[in-house]
């Protein structure tokens, strides 16, 4: 077990220094680097002690574009299934909301006097404290928690432990809790200020094609379309409610927007195409955002103020000119400077604390603010405690004996994975968007494939969670079977080349087929989904079932094959720059020639996983034969790529002919050991060839291609960046899992190496990578090893953490590394790994080894009898001798590749197995 630390017990930090002594660092728990440590807090439940001081450590600078965060930022994520924060080390918090389009509700702009939110200030009319970061206070420490973001700050006489929570479940709202302790000898008269700006920021797409015009940058750009908003505040029970208004776009806006569609239309770039029209209720930016709420939960507030320039004045949010006047209860902050401040006076004796407890957040269309503050008026006291006992009893959980770091790491995974949960209203559907750079600044939600990957490993624990980021995907699927490569704003088809993909229906019948698989849920199958994407032609709405069979009349018949018989490249597979930068010159030549190695070897392994799960479902025997038979023409055809070494990645067109002939790429080769394309020998070789070129030199995961011919040096990808060689946890979750059935022992590794402990451990003195990262890191071909892509046209660094694969992969391929796979009759283990013993829970399924033993269980939503086939290395199966089926002995059937049993589950009853 992690050692346990109390906050609580904590003595304060110095802001002027750092815990990063060579001697403090050793006494660290793996994984922590130079900014803080690892800890366990009050609820047995991860957490990570953030000690730098960044305003005067130089590590705590990261290359930055001047944008929505700053160089010395660093944010940490708190959430629940509708909400999202994003806590920053300075100790303001932004809140993110989806419905109508994705945005910041409260922007952090000091010249505008906004400052994001979620801090206040104690005041005594002498002395005053903040729990918005000082470098000048005596303490200051910060904790980053599951759900919560936990500040507290110490003077002579006062301390302040504000805490900023997502409380468990669906509603759109933070809970601050402000505990004020007097530790002086005498009595105290208290005022406590709490405030939220207002100011919305929309991750708008429309304004990031704008830019290209040179009127401005896309952070101008939405900041000047968040001024045609008007603010208009009225005083509810307990604080004050907040709605906006459009006053209309300017009329340069407008003309900008005009002038960039018809450049396009006219030239469309590599990257971005003509704008279409959208659907008549789909549009880029929300004109209508949802009302804000701040109120006092444990007694009526007694002021309030709604300008935010005469409170914070010249002095800003660190010296508050308006911090020793009381709130002037003015209700006329309409402009882009308002804010919500609420004020509680409070008397302490010497040595009492009080604790205060306020609710802020956001009114979705058709809630109603008095029912939500009146469950959090009675809740508010335990609410952070009731929170945190829910994360603690949910989602997967993997942990090794030798190495407590990995059971850490996995709830931390978890929860930022869940906590990345939004609503989006227009799919009415929660979304598990890829989230950070490509969100937060780019303004996309995409690429279609990358939902479906992170809510793989939600299967095991929470399947409604996979159903609504499949029915999400099902709504988009166009009348040909295709889907859009990325949707923006509110229900709109991101104009870009991309689009016309290769792949993405691949993820989608490889998600739903697992889905049916693992939870034995049928009836899904024949559930009817509304379409949502503008259709020219095509039914309103369709059963999964043959949504599904449109995704894959599409890949065989419209994406369809091409040289050698190996499927089309079109404008992209997985590597969505392959095209775009390798054969920008012979752009259109490539698109309509050039062909996919990576496309074949997925879908020989899809299409048969999509004809098991037919099999398993019924009713579309014809179906299932051909998917298997297009499954084993791809197999054939891939085989021929075959070099003697590995397979080849793409053929580009005539110009420019084969990559990967002389260069390893990464992204076939895990699919064609699994996909049955390699024989046994060529797997094992494959293997160690990936082991020396791509695994060995690399100390943080595989690279994704060796420094051969075919990774560019005059290119601004840089080599060892990005899709140039980079290390992305997306395609290593795959290499682990076809490491696995090879070497577990180079499978463990991989595993690893691709964690947030070892990349902390590599790079101490980087500040992504220790509690979240981004989707690629560069690899030690490049001078910047460990840090992300960073270049003119994709500024990774100016948002490095929140991308929801560096927190999905790692969980859904340790399911991998324990040889999870869902058959027709039941579920294949392979439980040996390279450790004396290890525990794999959820829900769903779990295995585990200990000294002499291995069990498990299953439990789908469905009742049956299911066969569970073990598989063992031949020396481990001839020393069991015991086997256990539901609490009872059963008779061992030994194969030469291991054990198979068979057993009963019923809803709330699992089927549990044990040998021994």
């Amino acid at each position: 077990m992690i050692a346990p630390r109390i906050f609580s017990m904590l003595s304060p930090i110095s802001a002027q220094g750092s815990s990063s002594s060579g001697e403090d660092a050793a006494k660290k728990a793996y994984g922590s680097g130079h900014f803080g440590e690892w800890m366990e807090d009050e609820f047995s439940l991860p957490a990570y002690r953030y000690t730098c001081n960044q305003i005067n450590d130089p590590k705590a600078v990261t290359e930055v574009t001047p944008g929505i965060f700053a160089a010395t930022e660093h944010v940490h994520q708190i959430g629940n299934d509708r909400i999202i924060a994003l806590a920053s080390n300075y100790g303001h918090v932004r809140v993110r909301q989806d419905e109508g389009s994705p945005k910041f509700l409260n922007d952090y702009v000091p010249e505008n006097y906004q400052f994001g939110g979620g801090f206040g200030y104690l005041a005594d009319g002498q002395e005053f404290l903040t729990t918005f970061y000082s470098e000048s206070a005596k303490g200051f420490d910060r904790i980053f928690g599951i759900g919560y973001f936990r500040k507290r700050v110490v003077s002579e006489t006062y301390t302040v432990d504000q805490v900023i929570s997502a409380p468990f479940g669906d509603d759109p709202v933070l809970l601050s809790q402000v505990t004020i302790t007097n530790h002086g000898k005498s009595p105290a008269e208290l005022r406590w200020i709490e405030y939220w700006g207002c100011q919305n920021y929309q991750f708008s797409f429309r304004s990031f094609i704008e830019s290209w015009s040179g009127v401005g940058s896309p952070l101008e750009l939405r900041r000047q379309f968040s001024k045609r908003f008007a603010n208009n505040f009225q005083q509810v029970d307990g604080g004050l409610l907040g709605a906006k208004n459009f006053l209309g776009r300017a009329p340069e806006e407008d003309a900008a927007w005009q002038r960039m569609k018809a450049a396009l239309a006219a030239h469309p770039t590599n990257f971005v195409g003509t704008i279409g029209e959208s659907a008549p209720d789909a549009s880029f930016e929300d004109l209508t955002p949802p009302a804000m709420f701040l109120v006092s939960l444990d007694a009526p507030a007694d002021g309030f103020a709604t300008d935010g320039k005469a409170f914070f004045g010249a002095g800003g949010a660190l010296h508050p000119d308006g911090i020793n006047r009381e709130l002037n209860k003015n209700l006329n902050g309409a402009g882009d400077d308002s804010a919500m401040l609420l004020e509680r006076r409070v008397h302490l004796k010497a040595g009492e604390s009080q604790t205060l407890y306020f609710l802020y957040g956001y009114l979705p269309h058709g809630t109603e603010l008095e029912p939500l503050v009146a469950r959090y008026c009675k809740s508010a006291a335990t609410a952070w405690k009731n929170s945190s006992a829910e994360w603690k009893k949910r989602g997967m959980r993997f942990s090794v004996g030798s190495e407590p770091w990995i059971e850490r790491e996995t709830i931390w995974n978890h929860y930022y994975l869940r906590s990345s949960l939004t609503y989006d209203d227009y799919f009415q559907q929660h979304i598990l968007n890829q989230n950070g750079f490509y969100q937060y600044v780019m303004g996309f939600q995409g690429a279609a494939r990358d939902p479906l990957q992170h809510c793989l490993p939600f299967l095991f624990s929470d399947p409604e969670i996979v159903k609504s980021v499949l029915r999400y995907t099902l709504k988009e699927v166009r009348p040909d079977g295709s889907l859009p490569y990325a949707i923006v704003g509110h229900g709109v088809v991101a104009p870009l080349v991309t689009d016309k993909s290769s792949d993405v229906p691949l993820w989608l019948l490889w998600t739903a087929s697992e889905y049916v698989l693992a939870t034995r849920d049928k009836a899904f199958l024949d559930e009817e989904i509304p379409a949502r994407i503008a259709q020219k032609a095509g039914p309103e709405k369709d059963t999964v079932r043959n949504l599904l069979a449109r995704c894959f009349k599409h890949q065989v018949e419209q994406v369809g094959v091409g040289k050698d018989g190996i499927v089309r490249m079109l404008n992209d597979d997985w590597n969505d720059g392959l095209v775009a930068i390798w054969a920008a010159k012979y752009f259109e030549e490539c698109v309509e020639q050039g062909i996919s190695v990576l496309n074949s070897a997925m879908s020989a392994w899809v299409f048969d996983f999509y004809a098991r799960m037919l099999s398993c479902a019924g009713g579309n025997s014809g179906l299932a034969a051909q998917a298997k038979q297009s499954a084993e023409t791809n197999r054939e055809a891939a085989r021929k790529q075959w070099t003697g070494k590995w397979l080849k990645r793409a053929w580009l067109g005539p110009t420019l002919g084969w990559l990967g002939e002389s260069t390893l790429w990464i992204e076939p080769q895990p699919w064609a050991i699994l996909g049955g394309i390699t024989t046994p020998e060529q797997g094992r070789a494959l293997a160690q060839t990936i082991d020396e070129l791509l695994r060995g030199p690399s100390p943080i995961g595989a690279m994704q291609m060796n420094h051969g011919p075919d990774m560019l040096t005059d290119n601004a990808f840089a080599a060892g960046t990005s899709c140039n060689g980079g290390i992305w946890p997306s395609l290593n979750q795959t290499l682990i899992w076809a490491l696995a059935g090879i070497d577990k022992g180079m499978a463990w590794d991989e595993w690893k190496k691709n964690s947030f402990a070892r990349h902390a451990d590599q790079y101490p003195e980087m500040w992504y990578g220790i509690w979240s990262g981004p989707d690629t890191y560069n690899s030690i071909v490049n001078k910047k090893p460990g840090e992300t892509l960073n270049n003119p046209y994709f500024h990774g660094t100016d948002l490095p953490v929140l991308n929801l694969h560096s927190h999905a992969c790692s969980l859904y391929s340790a399911s991998k590394l324990v040889g999870i796979e869902f058959l027709e009759e039941g579920l294949a283990v392979a439980p040996e790994l390279p450790v004396q013993t290890y525990k794999f829970e959820a829900s769903l399924v779990g295995v585990s080894k200990s000294m002499g033993a291995y069990e498990g269980w299953y439990a789908p939503s469905q009742a049956g009898t299911w066969t569970i086939k073990i598989n063992l290395p031949k020396e481990v199966i001839s020393r069991i001798t015991k086997a256990e089926v539901n609490g009872k002995s059963v008779d061992l059937e030994k194969s030469q590749d291991g054990l198979q049993l068979q057993g009963r589950s019923e809803p709330g009853q699992r089927l549990r197995w044990r040998i021994s």
